[in-house]
């Protein structure tokens, strides 16, 4: 298999009657409340691309169907990640075996067109994240000439500005990442590695990543693969805010635990390591990250021992819940928390279930129920609209279950007609509210 390094992005071309089409057409209707984008890794797209599913969600029963043209190509070979814009406007793919990340615009009828493609800045992309004007990426391996799926380094993550929208009647559209990629002061090359302080020839793997709400912390989920057992890590990188200014000659990230890194001191979305590099325990073998709206809890999956393990942020160092780790089912695989109700859900991909928690006042979870979903469910999310219904991509189910979400118990019912079929091997999903785009 070739592998691809950093390159310049390459523009996708697009009529100027798609980009019309995109802000002039109508909403599919006014029952929908969000808009569903579900990656196919093995999908039989034109010229062997992945596909993206798009489902509409009716607001009053949750049942989701395929809005017309779905499913669109991913715009590359094995999507298995997705994001989101801030703004709703934009949707991020990143299909692993192109090393790409492909931005499509989102158009008012929550249909997809293609804009902009650039190469990450490692090897074979993983998973990926935004907040505000940086698009985080998170990589495989690192691009050095020895690394290889027979021969594994440590993996990797880069940083895309987001380049705003220009005026005029040939502007390009908003959200579209810049053709390099934040240089990391420290190296000066285009992403930072995630190794291990005092065992840098370890092979560190990395598995999922998260922004708090705040926008100020990055964290990536890794293993230590070069141990047995293998031993879980969350690495924290504090991100430098907004700013015009460039880094002075010399200069490097704040010291050791930085939360914060005053503006105009570094270029935006500078990572800076927290707890002086160093990662913080998170068991054997962490496989999903998620936080809460407050952005100060932190929950990881643990696929190896069945639990999830929670941290309270403070000072720059995370530390553990109280009842922490809290019991989930077999190889959990992905969660996510509720933005609005103070509720956590887990999908659980050897069993197919879905795992469900209450979050109390110090973000310690406590079991509510356990629900069936679909043949190895991998991804989970909640409608950004309401906040009343969790969906799961089933990867051998190849379909997505769809579950309304009570705002007073936190307890899940099946949806009408639930599960709704996809295209072969789902991998990732990501939504936005119905009517977020412009019109």
């Amino acid at each position: 298999m070739r592998m691809k390094f950093n390159k310049s992005s390459q523009l996708l071309l697009v009529s100027a009657a798609s980009l019309m089409a995109a802000g002039l057409i109508t909403a599919c209707g006014t029952d929908t409340t969000d808009f569903v984008y579900v990656a196919s890794s093995r999908a039989a797209g034109s010229y062997g691309y992945g596909e993206i599913d798009v489902f509409e969600i009716n607001s009053v029963s949750g049942a989701m169907r395929q809005i017309t043209t779905s499913p669109f190509p991913s715009g590359g070979r094995n999507p298995v990640a997705e994001a989101v814009s801030s703004d709703n406007k934009n949707l991020y793919v990143a299909n692993q075996d192109d090393n790409t990340i492909v931005q499509f615009l989102i158009g008012s009828d929550g249909k997809l067109y293609p804009q902009n493609t650039v190469n990450t800045p490692g090897i074979f992309p993983l998973a990926v994240a935004v907040s505000g004007l940086n698009l985080f990426v998170v990589d495989t391996y690192q691009p050095l000439p020895a690394c290889s799926n027979a021969d594994p380094c440590s993996g990797s993550v880069g940083v895309f500005p987001i380049q705003a929208a220009t005026t005029g009647a040939n502007s390009t559209p908003g959200g579209a990442p810049g053709p390099t990629p934040v240089t990391n002061p420290s190296t000066g090359a285009s992403y930072w590695p995630l190794t291990l302080p005092g065992s840098p020839n370890d092979v560190i793997v990395p598995t999922a990543v998260n922004v708090l709400k705040s926008g100020a912390t990055l964290f990536v989920t890794a293993y230590d693969s070069s141990v047995t057992p293998n031993a879980g890590y969350v690495f924290g990188f504090s991100i430098a805010p907004p700013s015009t200014a460039t880094i002075a000659p010399g200069g490097t990230c704040p010291s050791s635990g930085a939360t914060s890194i005053p503006a105009g001191t570094l270029p935006p979305g500078t990572l800076c390591p927290m707890n002086g590099g160093v990662p913080f325990a998170a068991g054997a073998h962490p496989s999903a990250i998620a936080s809460d709206s407050s952005s100060t809890d932190v929950y990881v999956t643990d696929s190896t021992n069945g639990n999830v393990s929670g941290y309270k942020l403070a000072s720059g160092l995370l530390t553990s819940l109280p009842g922490s780790p809290f019991p989930a089912g077999n190889q959990p695989s992905a969660i996510a928390a509720d933005s609005k109700y103070p509720y956590a859900y887990v999908a659980n991909a050897l069993d197919g279930t879905v795992s469900a928690y209450s979050i109390g006042d110090t973000g310690a979870l406590t079991s509510i129920a356990t629900y069936d979903a679909g043949v190895q469910p991998v991804a989970i999310g909640i409608d950004p609209s309401t906040n009343h219904f969790v969906f799961t991509v089933n990867f051998l189910g190849a379909n997505v279950s769809d579950f309304e979400l009570s705002a007073t118990d936190g307890t899940l019912i099946d949806t009408q007609r639930s599960p709704y079929t996809s295209n072969a091997q789902p991998t990732a999903v990501a939504a936005i509210p119905h009517g977020s785009p412009p019109k």
